[in-house]
């Protein structure tokens, strides 16, 4: 049997709904950090040159279609000038050697003076094979993309969207570093894992869960007392989480922050994934049980701890400061704190 040749990003087709970004263009680190709306505009211009992305052509796309809901064009230039000047580390394979190659994301343009008017812009040589080459690729929906509101969140929207199909994998470990440079946090920002989290991390992650069609979590990962790395991991939504994102896109983003910290809902659990033991009777002792969705929880998201003695250390914990309200939430809240202090 002949080999089977691999599906080839340029094989993929934009719809009304959705454009393809290649997987090269997702996990790329900025040397010079981008807005949102150059994340945008930049998906946009990759849409309308698919047809013809891997030739030496200049390519024309109306300046009203890369605004979005912005109501004039003067944030296209700026974004043009500097997606002209960014310079990106894209991860490739060269003579069958792992390499990294660094390249501009946008060519020469030009740019009419009217508000209606046009832009001609051309795709650099070398991110011409970089995309020809590409058989990894992101499917973005739009109203998710324009829906999206920090960088952050469009990024690990997108890296999410490259996973989300892999049959084989759930979750991928990234150095903290790395993912300062694919989120494009700029030099000298966030410094420490508790701003990054707070100030990047977990805003992004609410937004996906809330908006896109998978449920996202990033834990940190420790050596010794520091975070040094930190774990991806992703499940596709069941038929009411899809049904509750797309009432949330049809939402105003006003109240959208308090409308998304419930926490998500657990992962299915994975073939060969061992049930959740009985809860011990020794703990009958020191409260009631919780429910048991919550263990499911904890299980799946701190895969490798014993989820019973996290509960016990809970409850030690939690004596004599009054009744806890939501045990459950209080319970998973506890046990992310914990699982970061005592790190396995």
């Amino acid at each position: 049997m002949a080999d089977l040749k691999p599906y080839r990003t340029l094989d993929a087709r934009p719809s009304a709904d959705t454009l393809v970004k290649p997987g090269e263009l997702v996990d790329v680190v900025e040397v010079t950090p981008l807005t949102l709306a150059d994340r945008r505009i930049y998906n946009l211009l990759l849409e309308n040159a698919w047809d013809s992305i891997d030739r030496p052509v200049t390519h024309v796309i109306a300046k009203s279609l890369l605004r979005g809901s912005h109501n004039s064009n003067d944030r296209i230039g700026p974004s043009l000038e500097r997606l002209m000047s960014a310079i990106v580390r894209v991860e490739v394979v060269w003579d069958g050697e792992p390499a990294v190659e660094r390249v501009q994301l946008l060519g020469g343009n030009v740019e009419t003076h009217r508000s209606d008017g046009m832009l001609e812009y051309e795709i650099p040589a070398r991110l011409r094979r970089i995309i020809a080459n590409s058989t990894v690729f992101a499917r973005l929906q739009r109203e998710v993309m324009f829906a999206l509101t920090s960088k952050y969140a469009l990024t690990l929207y997108e890296m999410v969207q490259k996973r989300g199909n892999l049959r084989w994998r759930s979750s991928e470990r990234f150095t903290l570093d790395e993912l300062r440079g694919i989120l494009g946090v700029p030099k000298g920002k966030l410094a420490s894992w508790s701003n990054l989290k707070l100030r990047a991390i977990d805003p992004a992650v609410a937004e996906v869960n809330a908006l896109s069609d998978y449920v996202v979590e990033i834990a940190p990962i420790k050596s010794g007392r520091r975070v040094t790395h930190v774990e991806l991991r992703w499940w596709k939504k069941d038929g009411e989480g899809h049904a509750a994102a797309s009432r949330e896109l049809a939402f105003s983003k006003v109240g959208r922050k308090e409308r998304t910290q419930e926490p998500p809902a657990p992962p299915p659990p994975a073939p060969g994934d061992a049930p959740l033991r009985p809860r011990p009777a020794w703990l009958d002792s020191k409260g009631a049980p919780l429910r048991s969705e919550t263990y499911e929880t904890a299980r799946m998201r701190h895969p490798g701890y014993d989820i019973y003695h996290v509960e016990s250390e809970w409850r030690a914990w939690s004596e004599g400061k009054g009744e806890t309200v939501d045990p459950d939430r209080a319970f998973l809240a506890f046990f992310r704190t914990f699982a970061e202090r005592h790190p396995i």
